[in-house]
């Protein structure tokens, strides 16, 4: 008796939780999601999420990702329809496999863009594919999945990915960042990339505080008091809350997600939707935020307080002794991480059309502490804020302004992608 598609995925979403465990004891390090609720889609995601981040930093991680995620929703758009593609409009046979396509575009596009990592993804397709039975749907699928993927990496062509960009120290002086660690800055390329759905600069904030400000007297105070290293007036709890957000970023949100969609038993189309929003909206706003922070080029507390007498603010007083909790070597304004928790929450949010959602986040960081459970995305955001401040990362203002920064470019791209499906559902 032939199957019909519906009855071959069904079938398929059986095979795909032992071919997941499979594929963990071969090639990975953390297991798959919840067994039972796992899709195409989530499965990988985690493919994608655990060969990306190798040696790589979470914004990078985070723009590829953006292509990775836009390629799976095109692959689901076309093989299940009801959705308005991303970038791409294959010929689709009848019964064509979901599945296949989905690993096929996912698999195509990581190569393209991660080949030091090409025997891991290689292994994991074939490991995924044969779990798929071979015939018609299993040929059309993949034929899919290819087209999809080569339309995504012609479109984003040229995007200045990868392209190496030195680090050009300015004048030092008042404001100026300078290297925290003996290491280049981190993140340069992203500087002069091309993000997909706007220009560079279209997104560019307003800037850091004013030297003179009373907004930066009271922020450099603050940081001051509870960004040291060994601060006397930080408690236990917030240096572990400062610990917590140490995670690798896009690791963190990208495994939250995928268990967020796999709890709330999303099926095949909601859950590329919903990753797919989150993704491209986060890879779009980590560009924008790293075009800025190498626009502004602005120092970093540690510099702000050990120079504070040159700052030209009598009610700044310096301390040369003084060093952060934790480092970054990169520009401090805009903050990348509220910019990347701005992005997902808001993305999260405009999904759910709620900022009321559960949900659980689990750190991997050194004495980060257990997962932590949420009621409202609002308060994520605020959580991150403290982080970073009590790590003596940020000023109080740069961690505002980048939290707009990341839900305003959420808002940009949900009216034009990844919209509800046209049959309402």
């Amino acid at each position: 008796m032939k199957l019909s598609a519906r009855q071959i995925r069904a079938r398929h979403r059986r095979r795909l939780v032992l071919a997941a465990f499979a594929l963990a004891a071969i090639t990975f390090a953390v297991a798959p999601g919840t067994a039972g609720a796992a899709t195409p889609v989530t499965h990988w995601s985690q493919v994608a999420e655990q060969t990306i981040s190798v040696g790589r930093g979470p914004a990078s991680s985070q723009q590829l990702s953006g292509v990775v995620h836009a390629a799976i929703y095109d692959a689901v758009a076309a093989t299940e329809g009801g959705l308005v593609p991303f970038a791409s409009f294959p010929a689709v046979a009848a019964g064509a496999s979901t599945d296949a396509a989905v690993a096929t575009a996912a698999r195509d596009v990581l190569v393209a863009r991660v080949p030091l990592q090409a025997a891991t993804i290689e292994a994991a397709y074939d490991l995924f594919l044969g779990t798929v039975p071979d015939g018609e749907a299993k040929t059309a699928g993949i034929a899919v999945g290819v087209e999809v993927a080569a339309d995504q990496l012609a479109a984003r062509a040229g995007d200045g990915f990868g392209v190496a960009v030195p680090f050009l120290q300015r004048s030092p002086g008042p404001g100026v960042f300078e290297p925290v660690l003996p290491s280049p800055p981190v993140e340069t390329s992203l500087s002069q990339m091309q993000p997909f759905t706007f220009s560079p600069s279209d997104f560019r904030p307003n800037g850091p505080s004013r030297l003179a400000s009373d907004v930066y007297t009271r922020d450099f105070a603050e940081v001051k008091a509870y960004g040291r290293s060994d601060s006397s007036v930080r408690t236990d709890a917030q240096t572990q809350t400062a610990r917590f957000w140490t995670d690798q970023t896009y690791v963190q949100w990208s495994r939250t997600v995928r268990q967020l969609a796999e709890a709330r038993l999303l099926n095949v189309r909601e859950s590329a939707r919903l990753l797919g929003l989150v993704h491209v909206a986060a890879g779009e706003t980590v560009t924008a935020c790293y075009e800025a922070k190498y626009h502004f080029n602005f120092w970093r507390p540690i510099d702000a307080i050990r120079r504070a007498d040159t700052d030209g603010n009598p009610a700044t007083a310096p301390d040369p002794s003084w060093t952060h909790l934790v480092a970054a070597n990169h520009p401090e304004y805009p903050s990348g991480h509220s910019c990347f928790t701005g992005s997902v929450t808001e993305a999260l949010a405009i999904y759910f059309k709620t900022d009321r959602l559960p949900l659980t986040v689990s750190s991997n960081a050194a004495n980060a502490g257990p997962p932590r459970s949420y009621q409202r995305l609002s308060a994520i955001r605020a959580d991150v804020d403290n982080a970073r401040v009590w790590s003596g990362l940020h000023f109080r203002n740069t961690m505002v302004e980048s939290t707009k920064l990341g839900r305003k470019i959420a808002h940009h791209v949900a009216p034009h992608f990844f919209r509800e499906p046209q049959d309402g559902s």
